[in-house]
């Protein structure tokens, strides 16, 4: 059941996020339907590429602080070399999110029709 509710919740997010984008491109009387395709569907792409991102980010965390707290429970002793690892580990996770948040950004602010 809450599976089915996350991907639910996801679906409604990015759907808002297209349409908006969306009718923010449309609003833009100046601009050609190529300009609006174009922005239309980078708008698409920069919700998917987003939300796949954050979805493989949060289950390799979750996976990895997993991982560090099985190896904890089995040695107690060796907790602070496995922290340090997995704070680590975590922020070049997370990284990886920020990066693709990046690329998203530069889509939807550069204009190539300017250019």
């Amino acid at each position: 059941m809450r599976r089915k509710l996350a991907w639910l919740g996801l679906a409604v997010v990015v759907l808002l996020v297209v349409l908006s984008s969306v009718s923010q491109a449309a609003e833009a009387v100046k601009k050609s339907d190529a300009e609006l395709r174009y922005f239309g569907i980078v708008a698409a792409s920069a919700a998917f590429g987003l939300s796949i991102a954050a979805i493989g980010g949060a289950f390799s965390q979750a996976r990895g602080i997993r991982s560090a707290l099985e190896g904890i429970a089995r040695n107690p002793g060796a907790s602070g070399p496995i922290t340090t690892t997995m704070i680590i580990g975590l922020a070049l996770i997370e990284s990886l999110v920020i990066y693709v948040l990046v690329v998203c950004l530069i889509l939807l602010i550069v204009n190539p029709f300017s250019i």
